[in-house]
């Protein structure tokens, strides 16, 4: 007899979870992974030590889950990324989900340098970003998002897309953001909308000190050309957005400001 169960049922889902626990002088206390999320920390030499998280099963489609989460102890330095980039592929139904959690403890500093999730034709993604820091540390959080594959000619017309970021500084929301797009915001003109960019980031520092690097970040920001940017500083906070039309000249202007703001080499498993 054929199998009559629907195919959305039969598709195996991706259910991952990882991550780290970086104690004082940047040393590894715990780690744990499960699933298709793993956690790994490359030998360093000279550089804070890097804490890369890895999703094996390639992409996220519709069902699939992923937990990572990444604590630095008082006075630690590290950095934490993503081997590549995250692919969200079309969905069969429902949504992708993908949460972060990040941890930075008294005068530590945590630096979360993901590279960037590209987002299929109809794809489905729900993510979170929730990160608690100490009063005194320093955090520096990267979200980059590009719309289809620049090598397919791909232009999105179909996407789900939920997006939220929470930072809770010494117990009290620092900033909080949300985004959402759908299909009748990939096709609006004007800067209310997308605009036309298809690569669009939003790096942010926190930290007691962050208003004395905003004219540095500001000075290696593009100016008329193929990215647009701007930044703002307040509160012990800088906040920098990027779009543009293509997301390799956006990931160049990304990496000199993140080299500035960090005022460090960029994660090794960058490519640039």
């Amino acid at each position: 007899m054929l199998d009559e169960t629907p195919l959305s049922a039969q598709m195996q889902r991706v259910a991952g979870r990882a991550g780290a626990v970086m104690g004082a002088c940047g040393r590894l206390e715990r780690l744990w992974q499960q699933g298709s999320a793993k956690a790994m920390l490359p030998r360093m030499h000279g550089r804070a030590p890097e804490v890369v998280f890895l999703n094996t099963a390639g992409g996220l489609t519709g069902g699939d889950r992923l937990d990572y989460r990444l604590e630095v102890g008082a006075g630690a330095h590290v950095v934490g990324t993503t081997q590549t980039a995250e692919r969200a592929y079309r969905s069969g139904g429902g949504v992708a989900r993908v949460e972060t959690r990040l941890v930075v403890g008294r005068g530590a500093r945590l630096h979360w340098l993901p590279q960037e999730v590209i987002l299929f034709e109809g794809a489905g993604l729900e993510r979170l970003l929730v990160a608690e820091m100490a009063g005194d540390a320093e955090l520096v959080v990267l979200e980059t998002l590009v719309l289809g594959r620049a090598a397919m000619g791909e232009r999105l017309r179909d996407l789900r897309l939920t997006d939220r970021r929470e930072v809770i500084r010494d117990g009290r929301p620092a900033i909080v953001e949300a985004i959402r797009l759908g299909p009748d915001d990939l096709t609006r003109a004007g800067t209310a909308g997308l605009n036309g960019a298809v690569a669009v980031a939003t790096l942010s520092l926190f930290a007691r000190d962050a208003a004395d690097r905003l004219a540095r970040l500001r000075a290696v920001l593009p100016g008329d050309g193929p990215v647009r940017a701007a930044a703002s500083g307040w509160d012990g906070r800088v906040v920098a957005r990027f779009m543009a039309a293509e997301a390799f000249p956006l990931r160049r202007a990304v990496a000199r400001a993140v080299a500035t703001l960090t005022d460090g080499p960029l994660p090794r498993v960058w490519q640039i």
